[in-house]
C-alpha cells in the first residue's frame, strides 16, 4: 500500500451525473467513496444537455436500465430532497412519413417487450391532440411515461446527497495519475494521492483515455451536442417533443422558454471545451420549425454545447472492465445519460457491493469491443 495516500474503498472519476450517482448509492450502503472532478459537479455535459427523460427511442440493450432510472427518477424528492424540476410531460416522437410510420411502429413492438408501452397515434389524431405542430406531421408516437427535467440542478444535488451521507466530494480536483497498486488503484491528483480498492471510470468523453490505460481501446467520438434556449413564450407545447431519425428535440419549460436540441458543434479536446456554431444553429433551428411553426417568430437568447462521449455503436459502457479487476466503467454515453444516470450509480453500487448489477446491462459491457476486435 502507498504510505501517505488517502485509503478509500471505491474511487470516482468524474463528478457528472454517472459519477454523482454512483457515489450517492454507495455512501446510503456505507460504502467509503470519493469522487475526483476536475471541474464543478455538473458543469460538463450531465449539466448542458437538453434535458430529457425518455425511454422512447433507447436503444433496447439499454432499456431494463432506462425503465429502473425512470423508478428512481419518481423517487428524487425522496432520495436527494428535490425533484430537480422532473416534469412528466410524456414524449411524442413525430413521424414525417409513413416510412417513419412503419419504423415507429416496429419500434413499439420491441420495446413492449421490455415493458414499455407505446400509443401510436395517426395524422388527424395528433393534429387534434397536438394543433401547433406543423402541416408535414403524418403521425407519432407516444410515451406518456416520459418528460424532462432541469440538466444544471441533478448532479449538483445528488453529489450534495452524497456528501450528506458522508461521501468525500472533491471538485477542482484533477486527477493526474492512475496506478495499479496491489490489488487496488493509486491516483495521484493535485491535491495529493488516493488509494482504493474499486476504481470507476465516470470520465465521459475522457473515459477511453482510462480504459486504454488498461488495455481496453475502444472506439469513442468526442462530440459537442448542441443546444438553444428562446424567450418565454405563453404556453402551448404539451409534450417534449422528438423526431423519427433525430435532428432536433423540444420541450417548453414552466417558465414558458422553449429549450431547442439538436445537431453537433466544435469540440476542443485540447482546452476542454465545446462551442455552438451559428450555422449549426440556423439548422437546427430549420428543423424546430417544421416541428412546431409558432417558433418561427420566437427569439433564441442564447446557445450552448458540451463535451460529450459518443460510442461507435452509440450505446455506453457500463460493468467491470475485461483486463482490470476492480475497475468498473460507466461513460461513453451518448447524449443518453441523463435519463440513465440514476440507475448508473445503482448498477454501480451493485457490482460493487453484490458483485452483480439488479439489471441486464450485457449488452453495454466493454467486453463488446474486445469480442469485435
Amino acid at each position: 500500500m502507498s504510505v501517505g495516500a488517502t485509503a478509500t474503498e471505491v474511487a470516482v472519476i468524474g463528478g457528472g451525473i454517472a459519477g454523482c450517482c454512483a457515489a450517492f448509492h454507495l455512501a446510503a450502503r456505507g460504502v467509503p467513496v470519493v469522487v475526483f472532478e476536475k471541474g464543478a459537479f455538473g458543469v460538463g455535459a450531465s449539466g448542458v444537455n437538453f434535458g430529457g427523460v425518455r425511454s422512447q427511442g433507447r436503444d433496447l440493450a439499454e432499456m431494463p436500465l432506462s425503465r429502473r432510472s425512470r423508478e428512481l427518477w419518481s423517487r428524487l424528492p425522496e432520495l436527494i430532497g428535490t425533484d430537480a424540476e422532473f416534469t412528466v410531460s410524456g414524449h411524442l416522437k413525430l413521424a414525417y412519413s409513413d416510412a417513419d410510420m412503419v419504423f415507429l411502429e416496429g419500434y413499439a413492438e420491441r420495446a413492449r417487450e421490455h415493458g414499455l408501452e407505446l400509443e401510436l397515434i395517426g395524422r388527424n389524431r395528433v393534429r387534434e391532440l397536438h394543433p401547433w405542430l406543423g402541416e408535414e406531421v403524418v403521425g407519432a408516437s407516444l410515451c406518456v411515461d416520459d418528460g424532462h427535467a432541469n440538466p444544471r440542478l441533478v448532479a449538483p444535488a445528488f453529489a450534495a446527497a452524497a456528501r450528506r451521507l458522508g461521501a468525500d466530494m472533491r471538485d477542482f480536483t484533477r486527477v493526474t495519475a492512475i496506478e495499479r497498486d496491489g490489488d487496488g488503484f493509486l491516483m495521484k491528483t493535485q491535491q495529493g494521492a488516493a488509494r482504493a480498492r474499486w476504481l470507476v471510470n465516470a470520465a465521459g468523453a475522457w473515459g477511453a483515455r482510462i480504459a486504454e490505460q488498461f488495455g481496453e481501446p475502444v472506439p469513442l467520438e468526442p462530440i459537442a451536442p448542441n443546444c438553444m434556449v428562446t424567450e418565454p413564450l405563453p404556453a402551448f407545447m404539451d409534450r417534449s417533443i422528438g423526431i423519427c431519425g433525430g435532428g432536433v428535440a423540444l420541450r417548453q419549460t414552466a417558465q414558458g422558454s422553449v429549450v431547442i436540441g439538436g445537431g453537433e458543434s466544435d469540440v476542443d479536446m485540447g482546452k476542454e471545451r465545446a462551442r455552438p456554431l451559428a450555422a449549426v444553429c440556423q439548422t437546427v433551428l430549420a428543423r424546430a420549425v417544421r416541428a412546431a411553426p409558432r417558433l418561427a417568430e420566437a427569439q433564441v437568447l442564447r446557445a450552448w454545447a458540451g463535451v460529450e462521449g459518443d460510442m461507435a455503436d452509440h450505446i455506453p459502457c457500463l460493468g467491470p472492465s475485461a483486463t482490470a479487476p476492480g475497475l468498473v466503467h460507466a461513460f461513453g454515453f451518448s447524449q443518453h445519460g441523463f435519463q440513465l444516470g440514476p440507475a448508473v450509480g445503482e448498477v454501480v453500487a451493485d457490482l460493487v457491493t453484490k458483485g452483480a448489477p439488479r439489471v441486464d446491462i450485457a449488452g453495454l459491457s466493454i467486453w463488446r469491443f474486445a469480442a469485435a476486435a
